[in-house]
């Protein structure tokens, strides 16, 4: 058996598209009998799990990482344990002792380290009620259907419990277009669709597990408002845009604010609602 780590100097890497190394353990008997450090010999999602797949990696432990990279490792047949943090050794040592969980961590916020503030587009919706980030990541099954690995076009309805319509694409007069089974939507939506009919019409109720997850108690961290210039001017339940270290932003809500402190909610704004879709299948390419 063989472990690959995301690895950057002893601890676990958090960036996987922008990965340099992996240490790769060697495991018998449930023991890690050998290891060495490899360069990624490329970039990008598709690259990184060629490369797993050439080293005979059966796991992969890694820090954030997203639906795109999830799908290659899948379709490369390695086995996902994502949102793992700190040293390396001791993740793999875990994961031997079946103490490792994977989080599901498909977005890098990194809290606390390089924030900027940016404030959220008015009026835009976040990719509405069925787009990516949500859900988690961790190690699932890949799905199984038709229309996995093609493009589809749907129309769709999305309501809560009580009726009320979150989005729907009828109103934009546009079928929304995604690869299904590629990471680009929500869990249960891209499930609901892989061995659909074109014309086809279903109804589907999506407990919080298949849509956006439950909240996460560490997707909610408080910043000194003097680190964070533009914070000052911020208000509670105000959505702006923060970036991570690595320039890349991430929408959060303010959660409470007082005269030294900000805390922002990095939890997607449907976590833990159940939803409902109807669903149209209007076209596989």
């Amino acid at each position: 058996m063989k472990i690959a780590v995301a690895y950057d100097n002893g601890n676990i890497f958090q960036h996987f598209g922008k990965t340099e190394f992996f240490k790769v353990y060697d495991v018998e008997d449930g023991k890690v009998v050998s290891s060495e450090v490899i360069g990624s010999n490329g970039t990008g999602h598709g690259a990184l799990a060629g490369l797993l797949a050439e080293q005979a990696v059966d796991v992969l432990i890694c820090g954030g990482i997203g639906g795109g990279a999830q799908s290659a490792l899948a379709e490369a047949g390695v086995e996902l344990c994502s949102g793992a943090q700190g040293d390396a050794d001791q993740a793999v040592e875990a994961y031997l002792k079946g103490e490792l969980v994977s989080t599901g961590a498909n977005c890098d916020h990194h809290h606390g380290e390089d924030h900027d503030c940016g404030e959220h587009e008015e009026g835009h919706s976040c990719g509405g009620g069925c787009g990516t980030c949500g859900g988690g990541c961790g190690a699932r099954p890949a799905l199984t259907g038709r229309n996995v690995g093609r493009v589809c076009r749907t129309h769709y309805r999305g309501t809560f419990n009580d009726g009320t319509q979150f989005d729907s694409s009828y109103d934009r007069g546009e079928p929304l277009e995604f690869i299904c089974g590629a990471g680009q939507m929500i869990r249960g939506f891209d499930a609901a669709v892989a061995d659909m009919e074109v014309g086809q019409v279903v109804d589907v109720h999506l407990m919080p597990e298949e849509a956006y997850g439950m909240p996460d108690p560490n997707a909610v961290f408080t910043l000194e408002i003097a680190d964070l210039p533009g914070s000052e001017e911020l208000s509670e339940g105000q959505r702006v845009y923060l970036s991570n270290q690595y320039g890349q932003p991430f929408p959060v809500t303010v959660a409470a604010k007082d005269e030294t402190t900000i805390t922002f909610d990095a939890n997607h704004e449907m976590a833990g609602k159940e939803l409902n879709f109807r669903i149209e299948l209007v076209e596989v390419k």
